[in-house]
């Protein structure tokens, strides 16, 4: 294995070169902040353009490539954890089994390639062409509406998408056949990515077919202990663009098969045990209000770096996705392409476990959120709290007008998804580095938040997290002062996340050192 240096964004063939991607690609690079040349407001396929440069043997196709130019929200949404991660898991699992080929004893997950000589892994070319190919072939199978911005990525650098070969001895077919195998294990791994579980026509992919209904309506709290799906204004037209003006719709529980989805580090999610959610239950009074009251009490407190905190790791491609590459930015003496790939796979693995654990259990508990809580507790009585985009705080909105900062996730509360994923994925790469640094940096510009645009924050705010146990504990009370989780929750989600941290660790270790059966 060679150590990469960390070269400008690139492209190459047959060894080195510069090219230009224009249009779209570089918008979304200015968009996210990310480099390139295109003003703001340049438009998609304009002529906008900015230089590549990309070298094989010494590049990494993660880094310079992947993450720069084929972004993934165009595609997903931030806070659609569980399919947006399952799509990032499943890319990471086929780059990890198609360099596994040239590495001394990593052995894939779900394919099998065989060995090839360590000649072949002198330079970083075989393993980034190899990683690419299956990536774009996850793309094609998994996520079709990135496969036109995929493919022009993969011309820009020499490659050919429409090179179907199988040949296990070439980078280009280990790469087809390690995206492929990953692609097939996923269409029937519990998601309904196809959409036809019960159905013969018009597929409905990622729908609910366990058979899940609420016990309250969008209009009626019957059981203030039990989730209550929540109403907003309609906000995809046909097509893209803004919401329908004066059209309205309920929430459903997002992909409540998740819980059946088939994990990796262990079998049935139910043998991992979580108490009962007693601070949320309407019939201990004094528990559900002081739950109430804790969240009450941090919406009046929300400071512009508080929300700032809380913007950024609601966006899981901020806060989880941006954390990972920090730690291993923090421990650069130790990675080449070979270690960044082993990184990123343990840490997916654990958080794709614990998606599958935590969504079991919000399907068990079916826990309500704050906002119904909220209203259930005072009803119209004023309260004072965060009073809305550009309100500040006040002191007599009326509890049945009170909302979060945050939007609310389209699930039950307990536990909390994102503060499970943030333990989980502390623990599973501080097992890696055997350390507990992580030194994640984050700078929001004044009057950059999403909620407050204009306004908050009144200042650039720069966010600094030392070690994952900071970012653990910054991750978890966000949701408290975002107003979407109790503050009981967070705390009984931490350890329930951090178990998995564990099991993706040990999963990952036993693949990559190629103690798993042939």
């Amino acid at each position: 294995m060679t150590t990469p240096r960390r070269s400008p964004l690139a492209a190459v063939a047959p060894r080195r070169r510069s090219l230009l991607l224009g249009g779209a690609s570089t918008v979304t690079l200015a968009t996210m902040g990310l480099g390139g040349t295109a003003a703001a407001g340049t438009p998609a396929g304009s002529a906008a353009q900015a230089p590549v440069d990309f070298d094989f043997d010494t590049g990494n196709f993660i880094w310079d490539l992947i993450y720069k130019f084929s972004p993934l929200e165009s595609a997903i949404a931030p806070m659609d954890a569980t399919v947006l991660h399952r799509f990032v898991h499943l890319s990471t699992t086929a780059w990890f089994d198609a360099v596994a080929p040239y590495h001394p004893t990593a052995v894939g997950v779900h394919s099998r390639l065989g060995r090839r000589p360590s000649s072949e892994a002198a330079t970083n070319r075989n393993k980034n062409i190899a990683g690419m190919y299956a990536s774009f072939r996850v793309v094609q199978g998994v996520e079709p509406g990135r496969e036109t911005a995929f493919r022009d990525l993969m011309i820009a650098v020499g490659l050919d998408p429409d090179d179907t070969s199988e040949d296990r001895t070439s980078p280009v077919g280990i790469g087809n056949l390690a995206g492929k195998a990953v692609v097939a294990a996923a269409e029937r791994d519990g998601m309904n990515q196809l959409g036809d579980v019960g159905r013969r026509y018009n597929g409905q992919p990622y729908a609910d077919y366990t058979g899940y209904r609420p016990v309250n309506t969008a209009y009626e709290l019957e059981n203030p202990s039990r989730w209550q799906p929540n109403r907003g204004p309609h906000s995809r037209r046909l097509g893209g663009g803004s919401g329908d003006k004066g059209i309205f719709v309920v929430q459903h529980f997002v992909t409540p098969q998740m819980a059946l989805t088939k994990p990796h580090s262990f079998r049935d999610p139910s043998r991992f045990k979580l108490a009962p959610p007693r601070h949320s239950d309407h019939t201990r009074a004094r528990d559900y209000k002081r739950s109430v009251d804790e969240i009450l009490e941090a919406s009046a407190g929300l400071t512009d770096e508080q929300k700032v905190a809380v913007e950024f790791f609601d966006d899981k491609l901020l806060g989880i996705g941006r954390s990972v590459g920090a730690a291993g930015r923090a421990h650069a003496d130790q990675m080449d392409l070979d270690r960044w790939i082993h990184l990123f796979f343990t840490n997916t693995v654990a958080l794709f476990d614990t998606l599958i654990a935590c969504w079991y259990q919000k399907a068990k508990y079916d826990s309500v959120r704050p906002f119904s809580a909220v209203r259930h507790v005072y009803g119209r009585s004023p309260v004072t709290a965060w009073g809305g985009p550009g309100r500040g705080t006040v002191t007599d909105i009326p509890a049945n007008e009170w909302t979060s900062y945050l939007n609310v996730g389209d699930h039950p509360e307990y536990p909390s998804g994102s503060t499970t994923l943030c333990a989980a994925q502390a623990q599973a790469v501080r097992r890696f580095f055997d350390d507990d640094v992580l030194d994640l940096g984050f700078t929001m510009a004044a009057g950059r938040t999403r909620v407050e645009p204009g306004t908050t924050p009144a200042r650039d705010v720069g966010l600094h997290y030392a070690t994952w146990t900071d970012f653990v504990r910054e991750c978890a009370v966000s949701r408290v002062r975002g107003g979407v989780h109790f503050k009981k929750t967070v705390e009984e989600s931490i350890p329930f996340g951090t178990q998995f941290g564990d099991l993706g660790y040990e999963f990952a270790q036993r693949h990559i050192k190629g103690d798993v059966a042939s």
